[in-house]
């Protein structure tokens, strides 16, 4: 199967999910869905997220388990927070204006 594309290869802009198949029976759902913000993230992205969390969110872990720094993996991390709180804003705006 395929990996999931989630920019316009035309434009680049951020592709919307409008069916799902079951590949056991074929019912189909249709509609316009967005992306989960988790899958907006670049797939080496989403690795790293999935990899802190079963490291249970600790970096000297994670610099072990990479082979890097443990500045080098702060970085990272610091680096995909802010990725994540930018996707936020585009995603959400009417929640983050409900919070203020």
């Amino acid at each position: 199967m395929s990996r999931l594309p989630i920019q316009c290869p035309a434009c680049r802009e951020q592709l919307n999910v409008n069916k799902l198949t079951c590949g056991k029976c074929q019912t189909q759902v249709e509609g316009l869905y967005e992306l989960p913000l988790l899958l907006r993230l670049e797939p080496d992205e989403q690795r790293f997220v999935l990899d802190f969390l079963k490291c249970s969110g600790s970096l000297k872990e994670m610099a072990a388990l990479m082979k890097l720094s443990y500045p080098t993996v702060r970085n990272r991390l610091d680096d995909i927070i802010g990725k994540i709180k930018q996707l936020e804003q585009v995603m959400m705006p009417e929640t983050k204006e409900q919070n203020s």
